[in-house]
């Protein structure tokens, strides 16, 4: 039994610097899950700023060259910021995202980058239905690869819409790369 749990030992640590090897790679296919703070600045609109929970799914394709990568990437996310307007709900509802990042590899596990994109995003207006906003997000962040496919990331990104108005997010997500 000793030279079985022996065996099964120098094993694991002969094959984890290649598991290690192989797990470095930032190339692939991706989704996640994510969640995070929201919060909008109208801008002095009068509706104030309001701030929730963001939370959201994503979908990506990055190509690593050496200590660089570079991908696209889409997002769909909604979020529970909301502020009362003279009796009247505004809400921060769904935000789309399709964009590009790019970074350097920090360590084999672990990616900075940053990203740019086009956004639209719609807030609800009780009794009214839904404005849609165009505008540009940019942002930066940090992947880290967990072991296997999983990683962990966390951003800072800014939005931009029309009508001045503006969105801070600071998002957490977890995925998987295929």
């Amino acid at each position: 039994m000793k030279t079985v749990i022996f065996a099964a030992i120098a094993a694991a640590a002969i094959a984890t610097p290649a598991f290690a090897q192989d797990d470095a790679t930032f190339t692939g296919p991706r989704a996640e899950v994510l969640v995070g703070y929201d919060k909008l600045d109208t801008n002095g609109s009068g509706i104030g700023n309001p701030d929730g929970l963001l939370y959201g799914i994503g979908l990506g394709y990055d190509f690593q060259a050496g200590g660089a990568v570079a991908g696209i990437e889409a997002e769909i996310s909604d979020s529970t910021a909301n502020v009362d307007v003279g009796g009247v709900d505004v809400d921060a509802a769904r935000d789309l995202y399709i964009g590009a990042r790019a970074g350097f590899l920090v360590s084999p596990v672990a990616l900075a980058y940053i990203k740019a994109g086009y956004t639209n995003a719609r807030i609800k207006t009780e009794g009214f239905g839904g404005d849609n906003g165009d505008g540009v997000r940019v942002g930066a962040g940090l992947e880290y690869k967990l072991g296997g496919q999983l990683f962990l990331k966390g951003e800072y990104r800014y939005s931009n819409y029309e009508a001045d108005v503006e969105r801070h997010q600071i998002v957490g997500g977890l995925g998987i790369r295929f």
